[in-house]
């Protein structure tokens, strides 16, 4: 079993220009949507990274996000938990996603093979043009059908993912399933 770390004590080792790394807090939970278009709303650096809070992303995988954008002109890019290695599922979230990420790749014509993943690298004014409007986990649908409608350069690169259990306080269940199956439809033909 995992030992649970402190979100509160986290401070960034990997080397940045400027040395600065501001957090914000939110007054209670508002969801995971509300907290992304919060951190939009305060970055003032050329690229975001969406990294989900739970620790299964590894923060050292940050310059395979970063190196499409800057090397290749991507406008995004997804890190992609089932082309890289240190892979741990649980067996109906797998399903899950792969269905989701299917139903995306007809929709919108693409190749993804993670369209849930917790790890994105965006362009700070791309995502503010977005003009987001979830506040839960259907801001992985919304922010992936507003890529692909206005045909942005998306890229997918491997990276590391140490899946949590249930006992280990994951919280996504088949709920969230069905809100993200509503809200590919919901922004595939509509804002």
């Amino acid at each position: 079993m995992r030992k649970p770390r402190s979100r509160r004590s986290w401070t960034p080792s990997w080397p940045c220009r400027s040395h600065v790394v501001r957090v914000f807090r939110q007054d209670r939970n508002r969801g995971k949507g509300s907290a992304i278009r919060r951190a939009i709303a305060e970055a003032t650096g050329d690229i975001c990274i969406i990294q989900d809070a739970d620790l299964e992303y590894d923060p050292r995988d940050f310059p395979l996000l970063i190196a499409p954008i800057l090397e290749k002109g991507a406008d995004a890019v997804y890190g992609s938990r089932f082309t890289g290695s240190h892979r741990v599922f649980l067996y109906w979230h797998f399903m899950a996603n792969k269905s989701l990420t299917w139903l995306v790749n007809i929709l919108y014509d693409t190749m993804l093979t993670d369209m849930e993943t917790g790890y994105k690298a965006i362009r700070t004014p791309l995502l503010r043009e977005m003009k987001l409007k979830s506040n839960t986990f259907d801001i992985e649908p919304e922010i992936t059908a507003k890529l692909f409608k206005k045909r942005r350069k998306v890229f997918e690169v491997p990276i590391s993912y140490n899946g949590r259990s249930y006992a280990e306080g994951k919280k996504i269940g088949l709920k969230d399933a069905f809100i993200a199956l509503w809200a590919i439809f919901r922004f595939r033909f509509s804002d």
